[in-house]
């Protein structure tokens, strides 16, 4: 870009609104020769006359023409990116969308009053939730998804992460299972359940299997689904037992035994460890105002989901 003067462009917008060498320099601020000095210097950049004489006015040539509503949108750009960023935000004005990537069991909970508190501050906002194969940041970097929610574990320590909310596994049958009659939920009765897992990777072991291991148990698993979802809408309708992290049975904390869309929920008999699920995104969105309110908003949703 030897010898180009962005300011030209600037000069170009201004000249091709305003089809007057006067009305362009006193809008920039500068002298009637000046102006007409930077005019002969955009013909002489472009190769065309660009303004001619008609009248008492000038006349846009084709190619002027051709070139106007470009032009006004490059200065615009170019200012934009010139010009400090500010905080203020036009929510009822903001028109943009937004890729989330988060597991199954998130947007069928948080999808749905997430929208509705996005809609009611900033109508023109879409969401798009994206599936989540995996916890590979490369998305994130290149600007793919805008956040990730997530139990943290990526291989990329400059990303920045918000806590969301804490979650443990509990175990889920259907209502009236006869697990939960009798003796009580004890390791040996849940160990010798047939049990459904869900798993992204379609592991048959897990976390569950690791703390009975060290008891000297061992589970069934029977069927392995994709998602938590999947699993508990099996559990609902057979005998097999799911786990789930609590906050998959809905938008309060859930005690013993409370039937919930014809399912029982109860604490498993072993020992799992507590797990967070926190917002994840790259820090070139740090100061970027439409991002910090979207991350806001969530935070706000995620606290009256999971108090």
């Amino acid at each position: 870009m030897q010898n180009v003067d962005l300011n030209l462009l600037i000069a170009l917008d201004v000249l091709l609104a305003e089809r007057s060498v006067t009305g362009a320099a006193r809008r920039l601020g500068l002298s009637p020769s000046a102006m007409s000095r930077t005019l002969a210097r955009l013909r002489s950049a472009t190769g065309d006359p660009l303004l001619v004489q008609a009248g008492r006015g000038l006349a846009p040539t084709p190619y002027a023409e051709e070139l106007s509503g470009h032009v006004h949108a490059l200065t615009r750009h170019v200012l934009a990116v010139l010009r400090p960023a500010t905080s203020r935000l036009d929510l009822a004005s903001l028109d943009r969308s937004f890729t989330i990537r988060a597991g199954e069991g998130f947007v069928e909970l948080v999808a749905a009053p997430l929208m509705a508190a996005v809609g009611e501050a900033a109508p023109r906002v879409r969401l798009r939730f994206v599936p989540k194969p995996d916890k590979d940041a490369r998305p994130l970097r290149e600007g793919l998804i805008d956040l990730e929610i997530g139990v943290l574990g990526t291989s990329a320590p400059e990303l920045r992460t918000q806590l969301l909310f804490r979650d443990k596994f509990v175990g889920v049958v259907r209502s009236g299972h006869p697990l939960l009659g009798g003796e009580g939920v004890t390791p040996e009765r849940y160990a010798a359940c047939g049990h459904v897992v869900a798993s992204r990777r379609g592991e048959f072991h897990g976390p569950v299997d690791e703390a009975l291991d060290v008891l000297g148990l061992k589970r069934t698993v029977s069927l392995v689904v994709p998602g938590y979802p999947d699993a508990m809408r099996i559990a609902r309708c057979s005998e097999l037992v799911a786990v789930v992290p609590r906050s998959c049975l809905g938008n309060a904390l859930i005690t013993d035994h409370t039937a919930v869309l014809e399912l029982q929920s109860f604490e498993l008999p072993v020992r799992t460890l507590e797990f967070t699920i926190s917002a994840i995104w790259h820090p070139r969105m740090d100061a970027d105002p439409a991002h910090r309110w979207l991350r806001d908003i969530i935070m706000a949703v995620c606290r009256e989901a999971y108090p």
